[in-house]
């Protein structure tokens, strides 16, 4: 019998073990960097002409892997294979399934640091990030298996005399998992294993600026014994196989992570049926955000600034749950704005192989000219009072960026940016903050600093976000703690990591008896 859920411990990097254990992970994964990675179609390995190079945004000249990529042959291929193994894995009993998870989950703590190290490479995460990434991951397989054990029990109906009645929960289907890049183990770890223990069969398609991780995962379901088939690795661009994946008919749902406007394109693709399709598709997008956090007039101010530093500035401000707006009163507007800009300026950035770093780069060159773009605008729209100009040229670094008395309306107050930029402005009064916290077509997350009480219950009713926090940063949500997902564009208001998630890949079915 499993124990209760517990979420995964972080590491103590001042421990002095610790650190000597995650250093060895980083040797061990830097003698494995450029090698090759092929797609992965019902467990046959499969190696293509057309190649792409993953490399290290802290260092451009780093291989971390090379990726065979997939063309609509090979989806179509994917997607028959996952279609034929559904038939066998929707009979495997739900309590089954979740052993699988269970197994993973023990795999990775064994291998901890070693995926982190494959993040810090990666993705560019910092030790704590990508220790916390890593963690993440453990927690999802854990508490998704939990979550199957119970949808697996008989489920009590309204009993009537002389009839038996039962409710199950059922598979879709075939599922294609799209996860994000900011957390490419994390999220695409959740996304990927709620839908197989839930009964599914999967089409990975990774990240494409991080897509060795998830070729890493792979190696822990097949050491976990998931069946072949079950999950199929299928690298490649949008442009080449995404719509062909999302409007396949086999096609069941498509769980996806990303921007706005690419969340919004697959919802109007999967929204149109197509010959040989039998159901309607499922959707569940996470879309990101704008996210803001309040400081009233009578709250612990210095806890405010930290917090707003921490999620703004967190990897590289690379989080859908980043902090990049701060709505202050004007009672205590300059106080926070100048020990934020002091905070800030105190930040280190560069290589985060290097623990002493704290900021480190953002994902790729794409990522780097859009939000140095942003910073331009910023000085057009605000008062530039910290960063705002790139970091070291080894890597895509820009340094954290504050704004300040920018205009609730301006750009770098309503677009996502995705970067380290956080922009300030005043509000008149309580009420006033909260009706600039929701002045945005996201609804993720949001933090309220205050000690009045009458103020943090109008904002719990109307601070119209699906993440809100009194009295803390707007980052670090934890599984089965704060169940994560938002409202209006940030997404369709699933919530990984709750109770409900694995709903969203099932479906309910009714059989009754006469006796």
């Amino acid at each position: 019998m499993q124990l209760e859920f517990k979420n995964e411990p972080f590491t103590n990097f001042r421990l002095p073990e610790n650190k000597q254990a995650y250093q060895e992970a980083l040797n061990k994964v830097e003698s494995e960097l450029g090698r090759e990675y092929d797609l992965i179609i019902g467990g046959e390995h499969i190696k293509t002409d057309k190649k792409s190079k993953s490399i290290n945004p802290s260092n451009k000249e780093q291989v971390v892997g090379i990726v065979s990529q997939a063309d609509e042959a090979l989806a179509e291929k994917a997607i028959q294979v996952a279609a034929k193994t559904f038939e066998s894995w929707k009979a495997v009993p739900g309590v089954e399934r979740s052993r699988y998870l269970y197994k993973a989950a023990a795999i990775m703590r064994r291998r901890k640091h070693e995926f982190s190290a494959w993040l810090t490479k990666e993705a560019g995460k910092s030790w704590p990030e990508a220790d916390a990434d890593t963690a993440e991951a453990i927690d999802f397989m854990e508490y998704y298996a939990r979550q199957m054990d119970k949808l697996d029990q008989r489920h009590e109906l309204t009993r009537i005399e002389g009839e038996d009645n039962e409710l199950y929960y059922v598979p879709l289907g075939v599922g294609i998992v799209i996860p994000p890049w900011n957390f490419p183990l994390a999220i695409m770890v959740g996304m990927t294993t709620a839908a197989l223990v839930a009964g599914n069969t999967v089409v990975l398609k990774p990240a494409s600026t991080t897509p060795v991780i998830a070729a890493k995962f792979m190696e822990i379901l097949k050491d976990a014994g998931v069946p072949d088939g079950v999950v199929n690795f299928l690298p490649g661009s949008g442009g080449a196989i995404g719509d062909y994946l999302v409007e396949h008919p086999l096609t069941r749902f498509i769980s996806f992570t990303g921007s706005r406007d690419v969340g919004l394109r697959i919802n109007e693709l999967a929204a149109k049926p197509r010959k040989g399709q039998k159901w309607i598709k499922r959707l569940v997008a996470e879309m990101g955000g704008k996210d803001s956090i309040i400081v009233d007039n009578d709250c612990d101010l210095e806890a405010a600034a930290q917090a707003i530093v921490n999620s703004a500035f967190g990897f590289s401000g690379q989080k859908c749950s980043a902090c990049s707006r701060a709505i202050v009163h004007q009672d205590v507007y300059d106080q926070v704005v100048s020990r934020v800009t002091e905070l800030t300026k105190q930040l280190t950035v560069g290589d985060v192989v290097n623990p002493e770093f704290y900021t480190g780069p953002v994902v790729d060159e794409k990522a780097y000219n859009k939000i140095l773009e942003y910073i331009e605008i910023g000085k057009q729209e605000g008062k530039l009072l910290a960063g705002g100009e790139k970091g070291p040229e080894t890597g895509y670094f820009i340094k954290p960026t504050v704004f300040a008395d920018v205009d609730p309306e301006a750009r770098i107050m309503q677009e996502e940016i995705f970067g380290p930029v956080v922009a300030f402005t005043k509000a008149k009064d309580f009420d006033h903050a909260l009706e600039i916290g929701n002045n945005t077509e996201y609804g993720l997350t949001g933090s309220v600093f205050s000690r009045n009480r009458a103020h943090l219950e109008k904002a719990r009713a109307e601070f119209h976000v699906g993440n809100l926090y009194f009295n803390r940063k707007c980052t670090g949500a934890l599984v089965g703690v704060h169940p994560f997902g938002g409202f209006n564009m940030s997404g369709t208001d699933s919530k990984a990591g709750g109770p409900d998630y694995l709903l969203l890949f099932t479906q309910a079915k009714a059989v009754s008896e006469l006796l």
